[in-house]
Parts: C-alpha cells; sequence; structure tokens
C-alpha cells in the first residue's frame, strides 16, 4: 500500500484539515484566508520506526497550536518507510497533491532526496531533523534548515562532557568511539575526526569503531570495546541498536565510568526505555532539547496530553520539539508573505526571525546557507527511565550522576 493518500484512503496516512483559528487564539495577528499546505514526511515504519512516530504526534497536534497562534496551516502526513527512494518519491506525489511547503525528513539521506526533488520543484524544504552538513552545503535554494550540523552536534556535545567531568569531578582518560554506518553516523564520524584533535579535551580518543544498525546485534563491536577497556564510550546510535549495545554491554559485563551520547538520539526513546528497563538509566546524550519554561513549549505538551493521555512523557521533546518548530517556521513564513507561491514562500523563509519557541536557543533565524546557529544544547541523563536536564545549571532539574552504577544490583 502507498506511503502517501488523502485523508480516509490510506491507513498509513491522513490528511488534517485546516485547522480553525479560535476567537480567544494568543496570536497578534490572524492567519490568511487560505491555508498553507504543508507535507511532513517522516519515517513512520521500517527500522526508524520508532523516532518517525514520534515525529508524526508532533506534527498531528501541531494544527491545533498553530491555529491557537493564528495559523491556518493543513498537513499532508508522509510515511518515507525508512527509504530513500521511497522519500523521494512521496514528496513528489505529495507536491502533485499541492503540498506548499515541504518538512522533514529525520534521516539525513532521505533529507538530501527530498531536499532535490523540492529545488527541482521550487518548493521550500524546512529540514526539521537533519544534520549531515552537505544538507545546507549544497547550494540550495529552496532550503533552510532548523537543526544543528554533525559538526554543531560534536562540538557541543564534547564541550558538555568536559562540563561534566567538572560537575562531578569525574575524570575519563581514554574513550572509544561507536558510531553507525549510515548515513548520520558516518558524518558524525567525520565531524569528530575533524573536531576533537582540536577540541582540548583532557582524554584520549583511542579507537572509532563502526557498525551496521541492521545487524541483529553487536557483540564483536562490544567484544572489540572490551578489548581498549575505556572509561568513557561515546556513542552514535538510535533507539534500536542502542538497545542491542546495552545488552550485549551486560552480557559481557563491561562497565565503563559513563555511556554518553555526543549529539545523537536513541538512548532518550520510550523503545530504549521499554526494552532495557532500569539498565536504560544514567546513559548520557547532549542535544538540543525543549524550553520547559517557554509558553509555547506548555501549549505544545498541554496539546500532546489531550491527544496522548497515556503518554508517558509530557511530550517527546526531542522529536515532537523539531517537528512542531518547521511547522511554525513554515506557518510564520506564510504569514508573512501572504502567498503560497514558492519564491514568495522562500523570500519570507529567509527573513525568519522567531524569538517566541519551544527549543532552547536564540531566536530562529537563517545564515546565508539556510542554517540556524542559535540552536543550544543540553545534557540529558536518564533518570528513572525519564530524560532529564542535569546541565546546564541554570536548566537542571537534578545533578548529573557519575560514574553510572554497575549493572549488577539494579531493580
Amino acid at each position: 500500500m502507498s506511503s502517501f493518500d488523502r485523508s480516509g484512503v490510506s491507513r498509513r496516512c491522513l490528511l488534517t484539515g485546516a485547522a480553525a483559528v479560535a476567537l480567544s487564539a494568543p496570536a497578534v495577528v490572524r492567519a490568511q484566508g487560505k491555508a498553507l499546505k504543508i507535507a511532513h514526511i517522516t519515517p513512520r515504519s521500517g527500522y526508524l520506526a520508532a523516532p518517525g512516530q514520534a515525529c508524526h504526534r508532533g506534527a498531528l497536534i501541531a494544527p491545533k497550536v498553530l491555529a491557537d497562534y493564528g495559523y491556518q496551516v493543513e498537513l499532508i502526513h508522509v510515511d518515507s518507510e525508512t527509504n530513500v527512494d521511497v522519500a523521494r518519491t512521496q514528496a513528489e506525489r505529495a507536491i502533485g497533491e499541492g503540498a506548499h511547503i515541504v518538512t522533514g525528513a529525520f534521516e539525513s539521506a532521505a533529507t538530501m532526496a527530498v531536499a532535490q526533488v523540492c529545488e527541482q520543484r521550487h518548493v521550500p524544504f524546512v529540514v526539521s531533523l537533519g544534520s549531515a552538513p552537505q544538507i545546507t552545503e549544497q547550494g540550495y535554494k529552496f532550503l533552510v534548515r532548523n537543526f544543528q550540523t554533525n559538526p554543531m552536534l560534536l562540538a557541543n556535545g564534547l564541550r558538555a562532557i568536559k562540563d561534566l567531568m567538572k560537575a562531578t569531578g569525574v575524570e575519563f582518560r581514554k574513550s572509544v568511539f561507536l558510531h553507525a554506518n549510515d548515513t548520520f553516523g558516518t558524518s558524525q564520524r567525520q565531524a569528530m575526526d575533524k573536531t576533537f584533535p582540536t577540541a582540548g579535551m583532557p582524554f584520549a580518543l583511542v579507537e572509532s569503531i563502526a557498525y551496521d544498525p541492521k545487524a541483529q546485534d553487536l557483540t564483536v563491536e562490544v567484544t572489540k570495546i572490551r578489548a581498549v577497556n575505556p572509561d568513557l564510550v561515546m556513542i552514535i546510535t538510535r533507539a534500536a541498536d542502542a538497545i542491542k549495545l546495552v545488552r550485549d554491554m551486560v552480557r559481557q559485563r563491561f562497565e565503563p565510568k559513563a555511556i554518553i551520547s555526543p549529539g545523537s538520539p536513541g538512548l532518550y526513546d520510550e523503545e530504549f526505555y521499554s526494552a532495557l528497563g532500569p539498565f536504560a538509566d544514567f546513559h548520557i546524550v547532549n542535544i538540543p532539547w525543549v524550553n520547559p519554561k517557554a509558553k509555547m513549549t506548555q501549549a505544545v505538551e498541554a496539546a500532546f496530553k489531550t491527544a496522548h493521555p497515556k503518554h508517558r512523557f509530557a511530550a517527546d521533546c526531542f522529536n515532537v520539539g523539531f517537528t512542531f518548530e518547521a511547522l511554525l517556521i513554515a506557518a510564520d513564513a506564510h504569514k508573512r508573505a501572504d502567498a503560497t507561491d514558492g519564491a514568495a514562500l522562500m523570500t519570507a523563509l529567509k527573513a525568519t526571525d522567531i524569538a517566541d519557541h519551544v527549543m532552547i536557543g536564540g531566536p530562529i533565524r537563517f545564515d546565508d546557507k539556510g542554517q540556524n546557529n542559535n540552536i543550544s544544547s543540553a545534557v540529558m541523563q536518564n533518570r528513572n527511565r525519564t530524560p532529564t536536564v542535569v546541565l546546564p545549571v541554570e536548566a537542571a532539574t537534578l545533578a548529573p550522576v557519575l560514574p553510572m552504577p554497575p549493572w549488577q544490583g539494579r531493580a
């Protein structure tokens, strides 16, 4: 069955109606008469289904929240099936169905494929998740990215490790870097190779190990890590392979002082918590995160709670946050352009300046390449199977725990 179709035709996707503008909306201005039609592309099936479905949940609640801020949008939900060719084909179909703007696409290879389609069709593409540097290095004229590049993620992530060492008094002497061999992981490896030597880290990086995220287990990779015996394991993973990694570490009784991602998903996903239980706790990830004190964040969380009352968290703060912000950026450009043609929307996107948004960081603005450089990172540690801000101090709700407790004895 197709990954894309009209509302009520496909079980895999739906077309939400235009959100009505509430009379009591807190917006400064009201939306135009014609709704902006946005195609949101994310991998809701395939091996990246779990984070893709989290992004989808963010897209589902967005029209109501945006309506309360005076924006009128209509969404086309597209499943890329964790397949680059499907992402490209479905982007073509969504544009053929009348999409004025495209957002997505979570995975960097799919994002680059969609970018090519949008460039050819002169349809703006707001990248919500996708960190490969080349996304904004190809000279695309119909693309902006509201996400950190791999070098930004790595630089911020490494800086946060030094902050952790200072805050806890724990020293690392030797580290290993484990990464997926897909587009995202390889880009992060390239960024690490370039960034680490000049980052002034107080420990050595003795080996980088690549793995196949589709492998049944990571026994071989964990054996290699054990042979090096680092006290810090830095990882670039997603939930499915992070689960395999921790399981094999537990089986082989390998216990570093810390497992830290300097900029990737996986360790904070509900899939990770559900599969590992207490073994999911105390891992750390240094990534962009929502600002819990922002009024718009609170509005998103309230809408999320209403739509998903049984969900364990207020929201999937990473995936939902960036998905919502991409749609906000698109809607804001539409409001200012008062038009739906690609050229006018792109001109408005380049002039974006949004101070009131959900992610930690300064105003959303794009440089000449279409990159938002104002996105900050937080240090998140899993505590009681909940991603918890532990640094910076002004945003933290708990203090970091290092070294992580041993596997044995966790209940």
